[in-house]
């Protein structure tokens, strides 16, 4: 028998502990597997042998069930870029050996675009060495819905229920008055604009939802948009804008970069945050009417009190699937989702090579957005409607939900 080990890495979500407690499920009913393992803080903290053992909680049912409520990474994350090989070669001689030290066969990875690479990186050193008792496996979570090799991702169904909720809630607000004004609303999204594109989701009850929707996969200017807010406050009092935080301008520049220098992360992704500060100041100069910026932020990945039932549910199918595939000697693979009925939505559980997801982003489709490049098209909704559906039962104390603390 040998040990598992499950790390977690990336920007947290409301459904990536799901992941968690259904490889810990999984885990527990398999003979091979003696110990769990979580290692604090993604691949940076397996390289400081930072773990924890999670061999009791696997078959705690109780607590089990809080972790699969507990939004965040419960094991804690990091934005740490592993090397090539070839730059360094002694971080994955390092990482083996940890790995012999411990006595671990089995690692899975949770996270979005970057940790796959890393799932990727590890798997080809391994077969190249030719290295035949160790098997790594990537389970995915981003609220981005970037990830290819999925139908959608963990963690982006929860995320669109909490925008369509809150987009809903301030078309409300934002009709209580008589004075002109223009909200602006900027959704995460650096690169694919699909969080974005679930504010359309907040119109489904005959709500006005966001009069104008802006993905970052269509240039973005402000003249434009201005000349749009202008004609429609002729006829309302109030105009909501959706935007994706990555718009760019017709040049490729974002929007945002003309606030501040835009530093880079680990993984060299440009930061970017303030698009909709840039537009709401432009559309006030420019027309001379009140308007708001407002960012929904980290509430985005971390409002659980809005999960959805089915992003919980598949998460957790998706980590037990990652956890029976890597104790099986598969290795190099993401455990994904598969969409096989449209209409009545079904989908299977399946395993597609990482190498074919590292390093590569799913954007919104073109199709999928206006001709005017304004708003989202029926096909969207069709294709969001399904990941946003149930409400989980949510275990509560003292009037406030309950989280699990794995470290300190």
């Amino acid at each position: 028998m040998s040990k598992l080990l499950i790390a977690q890495s990336g920007g947290p979500t409301v459904a990536i502990n799901a992941t968690l407690a259904g490889i810990l499920d999984a885990a527990s009913n398999n003979p091979r597997v003696d110990k769990i393992y979580g290692g604090v803080n993604g691949i940076e903290g397996v390289l400081q042998e930072r773990f924890i053992d999670l061999t009791d909680l696997a078959v705690d049912r109780e607590q089990l069930k809080i972790l699969w409520q507990t939004p965040a990474a419960a094991l804690g994350s990091c934005r740490w870029k592993l090397s090539s090989e070839e730059e360094d070669e002694g971080a994955y001689e390092k990482f083996m050996e940890i790995m012999k030290k411990h006595d671990i066969a089995y690692f899975i990875y949770i996270g979005g675009n970057d940790s796959m690479d890393t799932v990727d990186k590890l798997a080809s050193y391994c077969r190249r060495k030719n290295i035949d008792d160790f098997y790594i496996i990537g389970a995915p979570k981003t609220i981005d819905n970037d990830l290819v090799g999925t139908d959608h991702c963990p963690g982006f169904g929860s995320a669109a229920k909490y925008i369509a909720t809150t987009m809903a809630e301030l078309e409300r607000d934002c009709h209580v008055y008589t004075t002109k004004t223009v909200t602006v609303v900027e959704i995460m999204g650096r690169n694919a604009g699909w969080l974005t594109a679930a504010s359309a989701l907040s119109r489904i009850h005959g709500a006005k939802g966001p009069d104008l929707i802006y993905l970052c996969e269509r240039p973005f200017e402000l003249e434009t948009c201005a000349k749009k807010v202008e004609e429609l406050l002729k006829s309302q009092d109030s105009v909501l804008i959706a935007l994706s935080e990555g718009v760019k301008d017709k040049n490729g520049q974002y929007i945002s970069g003309s606030l501040a220098p835009q530093g880079v992360d680990a993984f060299g992704h440009v930061q970017v945050a303030g698009a909709a500060m840039v537009t709401a100041d432009y559309l006030k100069n420019r027309l001379g009417c009140k308007t708001r910026a407002i960012a929904f932020n980290l509430m985005q990945r971390a409002s659980a009190c809005l999960a959805s039932k089915k992003d919980l549910e598949e998460s957790f199918q998706l980590g037990s699937v990652a956890a029976k595939a890597v104790i099986g000697a598969e290795s190099g693979k993401m455990a994904s989702i598969k969409r096989l009925d449209k209409e009545k939505y079904t989908v299977c559980y399946e395993l597609v090579d990482v190498s074919e997801v590292a390093n590569r982003e799913r954007k919104v489709p073109l199709d999928m957005i206006t001709e005017s490049g304004d708003d989202v098209k029926q096909e969207m909704v069709d294709y969001l409607l399904p990941l946003i559906q149930g409400e989980p039962r949510i275990l509560y104390e003292n009037g406030l939900p309950l989280h699990i603390h794995l470290y300190e």
